[in-house]
């Protein structure tokens, strides 16, 4: 083939592919179009699937906040069934296993430390016993040996004897030796009937004091109570002691409206509840549970029973045209509620804020070093404000010492501040909510926390009420509260009477004997004068006498002092 047939023949080959060139032109941009749609599904389908994958890690997120919460809670509700009551946690630094701790220090008197010195009781009653050799002899010879004058002398601490015994009275009778016509009186007469404090029963004043001390004071049940003096001889039904305890709640209600009266008076008080049953049915009481408060200042401590837990209880304690004064209180809402009438100033519990902090430390290792943080900068407030109060109010080291924990303040209330700024979602320093809720716990009640700051006189925390309900809460553990209303009032007023006495340094003992004493001389009823036995207003030598122990007979001489 020359070249002319070669050219043409290819010529001819390129014209056909020319007109082929639009066909594959729409088939490329068919293709295009098609793999353009693809790339969009599958970018759509990834943006779809990122979403979503976003959507699973919150969700994640939230599922690991919420099992360490709930963990957290498993951890507290163990430690509240089966753990130490105490708040002291052993931290990661100063574990056993650290080469760097110290020995424990073991319990009791220190081996370097002096001795205490031995209790005197040279105040109690001597009983000389005289102890000697029957047969003393010399074991050679057997010639006795011969008495001298010198003892060697010892002592020995022994418990009274416990012994209930029955008063036989015997009452004389006179016969008029005149024939005086203008006499009256019968020829006969007989000296006056002995005073009872619960008219015609058997038992005295002193069985009625000691079985109202014993549940009382002491927190033993009755039934215990009776068991007891049994062993000793003495007989009684729970129906007789209970009936007795009914009749004198009406010679101790006007002793214990007087400490109300007294407590609601003052100008600042420690307010707490606790829970107590009083198992009688009222109307609009759907269970037993009711509540018993505490009111504690300087001079009294008043203890009121309620079926109720709210304001109310405390509008009828103090009136509510009462203005004035400072409570230092939980974080109830009840409190709050009267504080936003105007009635109270709150001063609120560092304890508490404490207690929230190691709670959180205890249920969560991964955060315990935050919170002990925070543990650690309460610890500095209750530091600097004892030491505050070691010196005169407008001294100079006070001032340095005030303006020391004003600083720390201020330096608290910055850093919460600080920590509940929001942050960067991969911020690694994010709080938890729960974490949140503890601040923001800590900001709201600021005010309240603060108060004593300004006011030395005002306590830091409210331990002064929580220790008063420790008594009653051994009692209601031991007998389970109270079987009726009156019952619970009885109770509440004996609470009263005698954490009040105690406060005083008064012998409850002592002044419910001289009391009931009087109260039987009255013929059963309260006395007229009750300012003797109202603690603030004894004499110096009428509560010395009632600070002394209890006598076997009745000591008139204390209802003669004013």
């Amino acid at each position: 083939m020359d070249l002319a047939t070669e050219v043409q023949e290819r010529y001819e080959q390129l014209q056909g592919l020319e007109s082929e060139l639009p066909k594959l032109y729409v088939e490329l941009q068919l293709r295009f179009e098609e793999q353009k749609r693809s790339l969009i599904d599958y970018k759509s389908q990834a943006h779809y699937w990122e979403a979503q994958f976003a959507k699973v890690k919150t969700r994640e997120h939230g599922l690991l906040s919420e099992l360490e919460e709930l963990k957290a809670s498993l951890k507290k509700r163990e430690a509240q069934l089966f753990g130490r009551r105490s708040e002291k946690k052993t931290s990661v630094s100063e574990k056993p296993n650290s080469a760097q701790n110290k020995p424990k220090r073991k319990r009791g008197q220190q081996p370097e430390n002096k001795g205490p010195s031995r209790r005197d009781h040279s105040h109690l009653p001597v009983i000389d016993e005289d102890i000697s050799i029957v047969d003393a002899h010399c074991p050679c010879c057997h010639l006795p040996y011969q008495a001298l004058v010198d003892t060697e002398d010892s002592e020995v601490l022994e418990m009274i004897n416990v012994k209930a015994y029955r008063r036989a009275l015997h009452r004389k009778k006179y016969k008029r030796g005149c024939q005086c016509k203008e006499n009256s009186d019968p020829q006969i007469i007989a000296a006056p009937v002995t005073e009872k404090v619960i008219p015609k029963s058997k038992l005295g004043v002193s069985i009625w004091v000691k079985l109202l001390l014993e549940k009382y004071a002491y927190q033993q049940p009755i039934n215990r109570v009776l068991e007891q003096l049994a062993q000793y001889g003495l007989l009684l039904s729970a129906g007789t002691v209970t009936d007795g305890f009914k009749r004198l709640l009406p010679l101790l209600t006007p002793i214990y409206d007087a400490i109300v009266e007294q407590s609601v008076s003052a100008h600042h008080w420690h307010a707490d509840e606790t829970g107590w049953k009083v198992f009688e049915a009222i109307e609009g009481k759907k269970n037993h549970r009711w509540y018993l408060w505490i009111f504690h200042n300087q001079e009294t401590v008043v203890y009121k029973m309620s079926p109720w837990r709210s304001s109310q209880v405390l509008l009828e304690h103090f009136g509510e045209d009462h203005e004035g004064g400072t409570l230092n209180v939980d974080r109830y809402s009840a409190y709050k509620a009267i504080a936003k009438k105007g009635l109270f100033v709150l001063a609120f519990c560092w304890a508490h804020v404490r207690r929230d902090f190691l709670d959180y430390a205890k249920g969560r290792p991964h955060r315990e070093a935050w919170a002990l943080a925070w543990v650690d900068q309460i610890a500095g407030l209750y530091h600097l404000n004892k030491q505050r109060l070691q010196y005169p109010e407008k001294s100079k080291p006070f001032q340095r010492a005030q303006a020391d924990l004003d600083k720390a303040l201020k330096k608290m209330h910055k850093e919460a501040l600080k920590q509940l700024q929001p942050k960067e979602s991969n911020d690694t320093t994010n709080l938890l909510p729960s974490q949140k809720k503890l601040l923001k716990s800590l900001l709201t009640h600021w005010e309240g926390l603060s108060i004593f700051a300004d006011q030395p006189e005002i306590p830091m925390d409210n331990n002064l009420a929580e220790r008063g309900l420790r008594s009653s809460v051994v009692g209601r553990k031991n007998y389970y509260g109270s079987g009726a209303v009156w019952s619970s009032q009885l109770a509440a007023a004996l609470f009263t009477i005698i954490k009040t006495l105690k406060l005083h340094s008064v012998n409850p003992h002592t002044w419910l004997l001289a009391y009931l004493h009087e109260c039987a001389m009255h013929g059963g009823s309260p006395p007229d004068n009750l300012q003797r036995y109202l603690p603030w207003q004894m004499s110096g030598e009428s509560k010395q006498r009632f600070s002394e122990s209890p006598k076997y007979e009745i000591d008139t001489s204390l209802l003669q002092v004013g």
